[in-house]
């Protein structure tokens, strides 16, 4: 079975992503940062920030939808805020879609906050609230269950240090997964936690008898050149010892995101 997991960047680079998806044909797709402008009919908005202006894929999520047609999008929005098109404004949901090939059968999952609630009336002031998505699928190749779940960790401004609110979405997220798996399952856990490797966050997430694999297999960045700033590490992939890994690759080419997609082949 074939992983991908990825900070879409809002498709903000759209034409590079969309035909790698399309290629990669994962799978499964654990894809954060997804745009959803169900009214929109322009493709591109404005998110408008403290004088940031930040291009954004008005219908992000049908996009992706588009390129992977034999799966099924599961989109869990964390908040519904505001884009432009000049002084045009659109309500927008934004949040973390999962993309599951439709012959493989979803028997369980779960979706919740791992940070605040859902923002209704904008997307709040930082740190935002912050959801995720666990699924238990059933792999008919090898005739088990797998669970894999995947969150976007919350931004803090002051940085990717441990903080009492990241530590507890660490917490939150362990209970998600806890909701859906069962004993002897094999277990995945990923996304873009935004923290550094030698977080909290990682003891945390041991309680499901997870090992860490972009650190582990000695990646030392998960960015692309689209992401000036100093700390490389974002995203990270666990699994438990039950997975069979085959491959795993934290992918350089092609650029599609200001992150790097986590790619894993397992069974």
């Amino acid at each position: 079975m074939r992983l991908i997991c990825l900070n879409g960047w809002g498709g903000n680079l759209h034409d590079e992503l969309v035909p790698y998806l399309s290629s990669s044909d994962p799978d499964i797709l654990c894809l954060q940062e997804v745009v959803h402008t169900p009214i929109a009919n322009e493709d591109w908005l404005i998110y408008r920030d403290h004088g940031i202006d930040l291009p954004q894929r008005a219908n992000f999520l049908r996009d992706v939808a588009d390129a992977l047609p034999d799966h099924v999008a599961i989109f869990c929005p964390a908040a519904q805020g505001d884009l432009w098109h000049g002084e045009m404004r659109y309500p927008s949901q934004w949040g973390l879609a999962t993309f599951v090939r439709k012959s493989i059968a979803v028997i369980a999952q779960a979706q919740g906050f791992v940070h605040g609630a859902f923002s209704a009336d904008g997307y709040g002031d930082h740190p935002r609230s912050r959801t995720a998505h666990a699924i238990r699928v059933f792999d008919f190749s090898t005739g088990r269950p797998t669970v894999i779940a995947h969150m976007h960790g919350l931004r803090d401004i002051e940085g990717k240090h441990d903080t009492p609110a990241r530590q507890a979405q660490a917490k939150r997220l362990v209970q998600l997964v806890r909701t859906v798996a069962e004993e002897g399952d094999r277990v995945i856990v990923c996304g873009d936690f935004n923290v550094l490797p030698e977080s909290e966050t990682f003891a945390v997430l041991k309680e499901l008898d997870l090992v860490e694999l972009v650190t582990t297999r000695g990646f030392t960045d998960t960015r692309t050149s689209h992401y000036a700033k100093q700390n490389r590490y974002a995203d990270y992939m666990l699994v438990n010892p039950s997975v069979q890994i085959h491959h795993f690759d934290v992918v350089r080419q092609p650029e599609v995101s200001d992150h790097r997609p986590l790619l894993l082949e397992f069974s």
